[in-house]
């Protein structure tokens, strides 16, 4: 339902109501759960994604594997990401990578799958240009950075800093690999970003958010540290 707009100008702008159902899943404390499962699942992704491609090895929820060498902060599966060095191919030569090629090498099978024939995966002619830059030059810069990034935010979302924000560089990050016709299960954490975007209000409510968003504010109001009202505390519902 419109707001009443009599007596105002009519060039004034009509808010619409918001519904109760989505004034609850989005901005209540109340729901902040639904959003909490979210968050570990999505932060858990990314940061199992990130973490050999910064430390190397892999990383479980089993923490008695830990003492594992293949999960502990050592190994080759940082190489050509965050360092450089040699690994053994899959055809059992030994390869040099410097920092970043892994990407290169991303981009050019990529290039390679998804620009032939007359359907191509890669549909946007931008798009190519962009992998034949991140190809030739790009990969340097952004090697670390996406391998860096990823490990962020999974930690983020997981502790609840920043969910909004969170979500929506690591929703970049699988758009950018379903740009270059690679699925898997980004869509479905193309999904989940998405509805935490919506959800960050509350998404962070069990979580650092709570505290940090009320001390920070919004660009649009500002918060305690900033000189805000603190009668109107943060940006998260409390209802």
């Amino acid at each position: 339902m419109a707001s009443e707009a009599s007596g105002r100008s009519t060039n004034a702008p009509v808010y619409i109501e918001e519904p109760r159902f989505s004034k609850w899943l989005f901005g209540s404390s109340a729901a902040a759960w639904i959003w909490l499962v979210a968050r570990l699942w999505l932060g858990w992704e990314w940061l199992q994604a990130g973490w050999s491609k910064v430390f190397g090895g892999n990383i479980t929820w089993k923490v008695w594997d830990w003492g594992n060498s293949a999960y502990g902060l050592t190994g080759d599966g940082n190489v050509g990401w965050v360092r450089s060095g040699t690994v053994v191919a899959e055809d059992g030569q030994q390869r040099t990578l410097q920092v970043g090629d892994a990407v290169a090498g991303f981009a050019r099978g990529a290039l390679e799958r998804g620009t032939a024939g007359d359907h191509p995966d890669i549909a946007y002619s931008w798009y190519v240009s962009w992998l034949e830059w991140l190809r030739d030059s790009g990969h340097t810069f952004f090697g670390p950075l996406v391998a860096i990034g990823e490990v962020v935010i999974g930690i983020c979302l997981i502790l609840g800093l920043f969910a909004g924000i969170m979500a929506f560089l690591g929703a970049i990050l699988n758009f950018s690999f379903v740009f270059a016709g690679t699925a898997g299960v980004n869509p479905a954490m193309i999904l989940v970003s998405g509805l935490l975007i919506l959800a960050w209000r509350n998404a962070g409510w069990y979580g650092l958010d709570r505290f940090v968003l009320p001390k920070l504010g919004t660009p649009w109001h500002r918060g305690e540290l900033f000189g805000g009202d603190t009668a109107q505390k943060g940006s998260v519902s409390t209802t």
